[in-house]
């Protein structure tokens, strides 16, 4: 850190916004703003420089204080038939502390990205997969196959760091890597090679992936296929990308669960994930799911390590029962099957609680905004700018550790449910 008149210069800042963790951020902090000054990109500007414009609890509307506010969300706690810890856009401490509170109190834990990630755990729990680290992908991906997703949309420095990186570790002509999308066009040019040679794209609608890539699994095993396209792709074409998958020394496909929304998205996953192995019969293959953002790694990992089953478990008996279906969130407050809904949304003032007959609680960034007020709001920090913390990155590898920037005086998620449930 460096200091410049009033002002604090970070560097090598990691941020908690965008999933692959970039750590390389030299940021600006004058007062309680923030600024990125290098390497930034869409989404790690607008989780950096959100402006604080609330610290104080609210209690139905009405300023509180911290103290107050923990005694309220406890009363409604040690008289909730069945409450429900949802959102959980928080760090690895957050992720305990819910999990604690659920034990004591019988909550379920559910996150706000649950959706998306049980398309890739419903696969890794079925029949399992194989996957590989953005180290792995840095230093040897030769060719790399994108699957339904946009992802310089969502990860916009993924293409700079992971693929057009300077170098390999094995000496590696970064220039002579491919780039193939199948489904979705790449939205800019983070795709193109240093060289100026444009990726590849086998464009096809969502619904049409899982015909798609059976056919393409069928050709790396060598099937006949007697259809000359297949969702507006020539087979021909096809049948060059699975020799090319074939040839490569080390191809990755790599998709965003998020991005794959459509009924039963998670069959296709598991298509890619069976070619991959056996793919790796003559040459090696790995996947490469991407997502991370706002906590959804760090709180499926913790839920898993702590209680053996990710999230959508419920406490309501004492120990961890896992539902994907019973304990999903929407399907709860549909119902009327949660009398409290405690939301946690650390990263985002977007991300808000949905429309319910449930008391509301919300623990969420400074600045939100909500169609009916919360009977209780309480602003709290953001891990990596306003507290320490620790968030795991997409491949699930690496803890990434986060740094405290400013002194804003906002609680953290981790302190604000430590103090609930020892109220209780």
């Amino acid at each position: 850190m460096t200091q410049n008149n009033a002002a604090k210069i970070w560097h090598e800042v990691a941020s908690p916004f965008c999933g692959i963790a970039s750590d390389d951020l030299t940021i600006e902090v004058n007062g309680s703003t923030v600024k990125i000054l290098e390497n930034g990109d869409a989404i790690t500007q607008a989780g950096f420089e959100t402006p604080i414009t609330d610290t104080q609890p609210r209690i139905q509307g009405k300023p509180a204080s911290l103290a107050e506010a923990v005694e309220h969300i406890a009363n409604l706690f040690r008289h909730s038939q069945q409450p429900l810890i949802g959102g959980l856009g928080t760090d690895l401490n957050g992720a305990r502390a819910a999990l604690a509170l659920a034990d004591k109190s019988g909550a379920i834990v559910d996150s706000q990205y649950s959706k998306a990630a049980f398309r890739n755990i419903l696969v890794l729990q079925d029949t399992g997969y194989m996957t590989t680290t953005l180290t792995e992908v840095r230093n040897r991906v030769d060719l790399l196959v994108v699957i339904g997703s946009d992802i310089e949309a969502t990860f916009p420095r993924f293409f700079e760091r992971m693929v057009w990186n300077d170098e390999s570790m094995f000496g590696q002509e970064i220039e002579s890597r491919q780039v193939v999308f199948i489904g979705k066009a790449p939205s800019g040019d983070a795709s193109t090679s240093p060289g100026g040679r444009k990726a590849k794209v086998l464009g096809c609608a969502d619904a049409d992936l899982p015909e798609v890539l059976s056919v393409l699994r069928a050709l790396v095993k060598g099937k006949q296929v007697q259809a000359s396209e297949v969702g507006g792709i020539q087979v021909a074409e096809l049948q060059r990308l699975a020799e090319q998958l074939l040839e490569a020394k080390y191809s990755v496909l790599s998709w965003s669960a998020g991005q794959l929304d459509y009924d039963h998205a998670e069959a296709t996953i598991q298509t890619v994930c069976e070619m991959i192995k056996e793919l790796n019969a003559t040459t090696r293959s790995n996947g490469l799911p991407l997502g991370g953002k706002e906590g959804d790694t760090t709180v499926n990992a913790v839920a898993s390590w702590q209680t053996g089953y990710p999230m959508r478990t419920s406490f309501h008996r004492r120990f961890p029962d896992y539902d994907p279906f019973i304990n999903e969130t929407q399907r709860i407050l549909n119902n009327n099957e949660a009398d409290v809904l405690l939301w946690v949304s650390s990263f985002n003032v977007a991300v808000t609680p949905p429309q319910s007959n449930a008391s509301t609680v919300v623990l969420g960034r400074s600045g939100m905004q909500f169609e009916t007020e919360p009977e209780v709001f309480i602003p709290v920090g953001v891990p990596g700018i306003d507290h320490e913390g620790r968030t795991f990155r997409t491949d699930s590898v690496v803890s990434v550790p986060l740094r405290k920037l400013r002194d804003s005086g906002l609680p953290s998620v981790f302190d604000v449910l430590t103090a609930v449930e020892q109220a209780l």
